[in-house]
């Protein structure tokens, strides 16, 4: 297996949703200057971007989204980030928002989120049996005493979930209590997400097997009163909560933890009281017992089987209970068809 990154095989997706990103290109520019980015500009953004010279880079606008044409999807908000898994050619994407920053490890050293991204995707992971070292394919661990060595070899990683430190991603209400925390662990260690256990999967700081995982990764559930901040959206929790049942279906494995970016403080200051009612949760009570059972069958064999399926059974179960869910599956179907006719093709 070669962990030697390629390129030519890595897209890194921006959504643009402040017109300045010289800050957040110039502090990246030592780990995305050698690699194709796309920024997509938020429709809603009237500004024109400010971003430095020297990037391979294109970017995306309103006139761009409108050419796929009278669709249900929303690119608006943080949603615009989806246009980019759409029309990169590249086998993996990484997405970093836009108001995060390299971080620093506990010995001071800058990280290298897209190599630490790839090195999660390129070895296996390993869902069916929890080692207690964490990942056994990082440097200096393996897999400890008792664990079957029948599953030593893992499973292809299709999924990556970093983290951040400064600026935590909570909830409105916990923004509410916990205005001025600010997350500071640095916890050097990567996991598997086992087999049948779901997780709150954030856009913040992301990359995945596109080739794979591309027709699941759609901005599909969005809330009735979405706002332009992440905790006010649900769209990238419910997307994750749909590539884990995905690849569970077809045994492939998620992971998360390393790497870390810093999350600036432009949302912390935010008056959220208004939003002590947050819809979230409720969504989120339906949301988390009806993935948690559900298995798909072994007729699904591809990832478009599979979310043909989990369509169905969201659209019979959950649509009657709110109709966010039954618009949620229109956008996942509708996204479907885009991606058979404008995003299939890989360089």
């Amino acid at each position: 297996m070669s962990l030697e990154i390629q390129d030519n095989e890595v897209d890194i997706v921006i959504a643009a949703l402040q017109p300045n990103l010289t800050a957040l290109f110039e502090a990246w520019r030592p780990f995305f200057s050698r690699f194709h980015i796309i920024v997509v500009k938020d429709p809603d953004l009237a500004e024109e971007l400010q971003i430095p010279s020297g990037f391979d880079l294109k970017v995306y606008t309103k006139s761009d989204i409108g050419v796929l044409g009278a669709t249900s999807i929303d690119f608006s908000g943080h949603s615009c980030r989806y246009f980019g898994y759409l029309v990169s050619r590249k086998k993996y994407v990484i997405s970093i928002d836009h108001n995060c920053l390299p971080a620093k490890d506990n010995g001071g050293l800058t990280v290298d989120a897209v190599s630490q991204h790839m090195s999660n995707l390129k070895t296996p992971a390993t869902p069916k049996f929890f080692n207690t070292l964490y990942d056994p394919f990082r440097e200096g661990a393996d897999f400890v005493r008792g664990y079957p060595f029948s599953w030593r070899d893992g499973v292809e990683c299709m999924l990556s979930c970093g983290l951040w430190l400064h600026n935590a991603d909570y909830d409105p209400m916990t923004h509410v209590v916990k205005r001025n925390q600010r997350n500071t662990a640095y916890v050097d260690a990567v996991m598997t997400v086992p087999y049948g256990v779901m997780m709150p999967m954030s856009g913040i700081n992301v990359a995945f097997n596109r080739e794979v995982l591309g027709p699941v990764m759609a901005p599909a559930l969005r809330l009735r009163k979405e706002g332009k901040h992440r905790w006010d959206t649900l769209e990238d929790v419910w997307n994750g909560m749909c590539a884990k049942v995905v690849c569970d279906s077809l045994g492939y494995g998620v992971k998360t933890g390393l790497p870390y970016v810093i999350r600036s403080d432009a949302e912390a200051g935010e008056a959220l009281e208004s939003l002590k009612e947050w819809e979230g949760v409720k969504v989120m009570d339906a949301v988390h017992p009806f993935f948690k059972s559900l298995e798909l069958s072994g007729n699904a064999t591809t990832v478009e089987d599979c979310i043909k399926e989990l369509t169905s059974i969201v659209r019979k179960e959950l649509g009657p209970k709110n109709a966010i869910f039954a618009k949620a599956v229109d956008a996942m179907e509708e996204w479907t068809k885009l991606w058979k006719s404008h995003g299939i093709h890989s360089a």
